[in-house]
C-alpha cells in the first residue's frame, strides 16, 4: 500500500477542535493518540527515532547540535543523512520488496539520504561571503524542474522573523508534485508552520486558534489529496510545545566561575569551545554540557544542580550505556523546568555580542535561537533596514542583516522535555496501532506500506 506520513511539528490535542476542523475530523474517522515523547524532544531526535526505530543510543542523534570534540567546534543543523546510524524505514522496505520508493520531503538528514527522491533547504554560499536561498534535491535535476513548476520555495518563510504557512504551502504543493509525477511507495512530509507562532507567541496566545487553521487547511487539503489517490495518510508530530516565560543562562553562569574561554575578535566575543574548562550547548529546554577539565566536573554539577530553572542533570552514559549518543553527547544533560529553557549567550554586556547573534545564523551560534524568530524590537524602522540590506544584496555590496533582539525574554514557547502534560504531547493520527513512543510510530509505517504487499 502506498503510505504518506505527515509531520506536522508541534501539533498536540490541546490545538484540535474548532481551529482544526478537517485535522479533527480525520483523527475522528482514524483514531487519535498521543505519545511521550522521544527524549530530548527536538526535531533531528524526534526524527531520528521514526526513520529508524530505536532510541539514541542506536542512532546517535542527541539533540539538533552537539559539541564535535575532534574538530572542537559546535555543529548545528548538519544536514548528511549519513551522521544517523542504523537502517532506516526505506532500506528495510526495499530490502523486502525492490519496487519499493521512497520521496523524503524537508524531513532533516535529507541530503545523501539513500531515498529516491529528497528535497531540503539548502542556501548557496559563494566564495564571496554572500549567501543565496535555494533547496537541495535528489535527483540533483529534480531542483530546477520543480522550481520551474512551483516557483523557488520562499525560504525566509520557512525560518526567521518572516516564517509563517507559506513554507509549509510550498512543501504541501511538492509532495503533491512529486507524487503526480513518481507515485512513490512512501512519502515523508514536514509541515513546520506551527513551529513558529508557538515559539514566538506560546500556545495560549490568543493569535494561535487562526495560525493553527492555516496548517489545518494545508494538512487537510493534502490529506484529501492523497486519499483521493488511494494513498493511506498517517499524521504525526514531533513534540507538543510549552508556554515558557524563564530563560536560562548557563553559560554566563559558567563564565561567572571562571570556566569559559573568551575571545576577543575585533570588538567582539567569541567563545573558545576547545579551550574552554566548561561550557553550554543549549538546545531549547535541553542543554549539553562538555566538561574539558575533569578537575572541574563535581563542582560544574554542582552548579547545575543548583541553578535556576534547571529540573535535572543527566548523565548520558547513565541514560544511554556506551556507545554513540554518549560519545556525542555533554558530559552532562540539564534539563529544564516546566517554565524554562536554555539559551546559548555568553556575554554579559550587549555590545561585545558577536556580530552573528543579531543575524539568522544556525551554524555558528552554539546553540539553538529562538530569537531569530524576532525582529529587534528597538529598532524603529526594521522594515527599512531590511529593504537597505536587500538592495546592498541586489548591487553587490555584502552586508550584516542585524535584526536579531538579544532579549531571550520575548520567547514564549519550547519543547524538548519528555516530562509534559497529557495535552501537550506529540499526536498520532490513523497508525492502525498503539503508539507509546516515537519509535513505535516507525513499526506502524512499516505496517502500513507492507498492507497490500505494494
Amino acid at each position: 500500500m502506498r503510505v504518506a506520513v505527515l509531520n506536522i511539528v508541534g501539533l498536540s490535542k490541546s490545538l484540535l477542535g474548532p481551529s482544526a476542523p478537517g485535522l479533527t475530523a480525520f483523527a475522528e474517522k482514524h483514531g487519535l493518540q498521543s505519545h511521550q515523547p522521544e527524549f530530548p524532544a527536538v526535531t533531528c531526535t524526534a526524527q531520528s527515532a521514526v526513520t529508524t526505530g530505536s532510541p539514541p543510543a542506536s542512532h546517535g542523534i542527541v539533540a539538533n547540535g552537539w559539541y564535535d570534540r575532534e574538530s572542537a567546534e559546535p555543529r548545528f543543523w548538519k544536514q548528511s543523512n549519513h551522521i544517523v546510524h542504523g537502517d532506516k524505514l526505506w532500506h528495510k522496505l526495499r530490502a523486502e520488496n525492490p519496487h519499493f520508493t521512497c520521496a523524503k520531503l524537508f524531513w532533516w538528514y535529507n541530503m545523501h539520504a539513500d531515498v529516491d527522491w529528497s528535497i531540503t533547504p539548502r542556501p548557496l554560499y559563494p566564495a564571496n561571503g554572500a549567501k543565496f536561498f535555494d533547496i537541495h534535491t535528489q535527483p540533483m535535476a529534480m531542483r530546477d524542474e520543480i522550481k520551474t513548476d512551483l516557483g523557488d520555495f520562499p525560504f525566509p518563510a520557512f525560518w526567521g522573523p518572516a516564517a509563517g504557512i507559506a513554507s509549509s504551502e510550498w512543501i504541501a504543493a511538492s509532495a503533491k508534485w512529486v507524487d503526480q509525477k513518481h507515485q512513490p511507495t512512501l512519502s515523508l512530509v514536514y509541515l513546520p508552520h506551527l513551529d513558529y507562532p508557538l515559539q514566538k507567541l506560546g500556545p495560549d496566545a490568543p493569535e494561535i486558534p487562526a495560525e493553527t487553521a492555516k496548517i489545518d487547511r494545508v494538512a487537510t487539503d493534502l490529506i484529501n489529496y492523497y486519499e483521493s489517490r488511494n494513498v493511506r495518510v498517517i499524521v504525526h508530530s514531533e513534540y507538543g510545545i510549552s508556554p515558557v516565560s524563564t530563560p536560562v543562562h548557563l553559560n554566563r553562569t559558567f563564565r561567572a566561575n571562571g570556566w569559559l574561554s573568551i575571545k576577543d575578535e575585533l570588538g567582539r566575543e567569541t567563545l573558545d569551545c576547545g579551550g574552554s574548562r566548561a561550557f553550554a550547548i543549549a538546545d531549547h529546554q535541553v542543554a549539553h554540557i562538555y566538561v574539558n577539565d575533569r578537575s572541574v566536573r563535581d563542582a560544574v554539577k554542582s552548579c547545575l544542580e543548583s541553578a535556576p530553572g534547571v529540573e535535572n542533570v543527566l548523565e548520558p552514559a547513565k541514560l544511554w550505556g556506551p556507545g554513540i549518543a554518549t560519545e556525542r553527547a555533554g558530559d552532562f544533560i540539564a534539563v529544564a523546568k516546566p517554565d524554562a529553557w536554555f539559551t546559548y549567550y555568553y556575554w554579559t554586556d550587549d555590545s561585545v555580542a558577536p556580530d552573528f547573534a543579531r543575524t539568522i545564523d544556525i551554524h555558528r551560534k552554539p546553540g539553538f535561537d529562538p530569537c531569530e524568530l524576532f525582529l529587534d524590537p528597538a529598532i524603529r524602522f526594521p522594515k527599512l533596514r531590511i529593504a537597505k540590506f536587500l538592495l546592498k544584496k541586489k548591487l553587490g555590496i555584502r552586508g550584516l542583516l542585524d535584526v536579531i533582539p538579544l532579549d531571550a525574554s520575548l520567547v514564549r514557547g519550547s519543547h524538548g522535555r519528555a516530562e509534559v502534560p497529557a495535552d501537550l504531547r506529540p499526536v498520532v493520527i490513523g497508525a492502525g496501532r498503539p503508539i507509546n513512543l516515537a519509535t513505535d510510530l516507525h513499526d506502524a509505517i512499516l505496517d502500513a506500506v507492507r498492507a497490500g504487499g505494494h
